[in-house]
């Protein structure tokens, strides 16, 4: 058998998600009013980065063998206290809590207050995940049972924070990370219009696109490249052998959920910042959390872990999306997404399962 042959093997689950997305994105292209739009694609990309940014947050930890069902709450926690932080003005920042007024201080205004805020949201997010895997690791308490309650926390805390959905996010921050990147440029003022014709070409790409990128190539493929991050994978195929081995299990595990927190720490922060507010919508964050979990499989990451990638859940996220696309432009009852949804959520399950149905015995898998 050819190594690309016995690649596509390995891969089906994947491949099945890729061809299944690029049918039904061509289908609601072909569909849509405006078809092969710039507008089109920023709107959809909009729409799509929260809930790839949190199926990333949950694959991380079942690579490891876990579930966590905080995704959802983290993420919305992470938006509330953007809402406070990414205002971009001097304004005082303070809490009304059981009638107290507590004060936090201020942030710098302008640009500055924006990076401090945005830093500061992210390593809420990432402190997140990191008492979710100490939790997990030092209390020994099963993931699932886990970050069902630190999940309660959060969204606890968000609602402390936002018990009305409230707050402001800087105008230009908003429209610059939610067009193309020819407004972000313009935004920011990176160079005048006109003045980079090579420009050309890439302005219409969504910014929420080039940021997925960007996280996925500076972020998950250096963790994934190190010690730590093939660990993660070996605690999920075997975590007797990767212990036996001599590998940090316990290391290995807090740090994939402190990366998952980060992840959904990101997706909270640009949720903030594409509503332009903060909201403790407690379904909302349980439907985040869910999807998360729909996303992964749909990808074709394994739930018992060591099997599957970031790349895959992103990839199921957007599946998911562009169902919901679709059945705007079709006019379909929305009642009915949920039964398309499962459809192709047991579909990609069967797929990943051929390969251990087709067996005669278990030691073929490890061939």
């Amino acid at each position: 058998m050819s190594d690309l042959a016995l690649r596509a093997r390995q891969n089906v689950a994947f491949l099945t998600a890729l061809a299944l997305f690029v049918v039904i994105y061509m289908l609601y292209h072909l569909a849509h009013p405006k078809g092969f739009s710039s507008a089109v694609f920023v709107q959809n990309s909009d729409e799509a980065f929260g809930l790839a940014l949190v199926a990333m947050a949950q694959t991380v930890p079942v690579l490891a063998g876990g579930l966590d069902l905080s995704v959802g709450a983290s993420m919305t926690m992470v938006g509330c206290f953007a809402s406070y932080l990414l205002t971009g003005t001097a304004a005082p920042l303070a809490l009304d809590l059981f009638g107290a007024h507590i004060s936090l201080g201020a942030l710098p205004a302008g640009n500055a207050g924006l990076a401090i805020g945005a830093v500061l949201c992210l390593s809420i997010g990432l402190i997140a995940g990191w008492i979710n895997g100490l939790v997990v690791v030092y209390g020994r308490i099963q993931p699932i049972i886990a970050t069902l309650a630190t999940g309660a926390i959060y969204i606890g805390i968000a609602l402390f924070l936002r018990p009305q959905p409230g707050g402001k996010i800087d105008e230009d921050l908003n429209w610059a990370l939610t067009n193309s990147l020819g407004d972000f440029a313009s935004t920011v003022h990176i160079f005048d219009d006109g003045a980079a014709p090579w420009f050309a070409p890439f302005a219409v790409i969504p910014t929420p696109f080039v940021l997925l990128a960007l996280i996925i190539v500076l972020v998950w493929l250096p963790f994934r490249s190190t010690v730590t991050g093939r660990t993660v994978y070996a605690i999920g195929s075997a975590e007797g052998a990767a212990y036996m081995s001599g590998l940090n299990v316990n290391r290995a595990r807090i740090a994939a959920f402190t990366l998952g927190g980060f992840f959904a720490g990101c997706g909270g922060l640009f949720l903030a910042i594409q509503t332009s507010s903060g909201n403790a919508d407690i379904p909302q964050a349980s439907a985040y959390t869910l999807n998360s979990i729909a996303s992964v499989v749909i990808g074709g990451t394994s739930l018992l872990g060591g099997a599957g990638g970031i790349v895959g859940s992103v990839l199921g996220a957007m599946i998911l999306r562009i169902i919901s696309f679709t059945f705007r432009i079709f006019d379909i009852a929305p009642l009915l997404q949920p039964l398309f949804e499962g459809l192709i959520l047991l579909v990609a399950v069967s797929v990943g399962s051929l390969r251990v149905l087709r067996v005669k015995n278990t030691l073929e898998l490890f061939r």
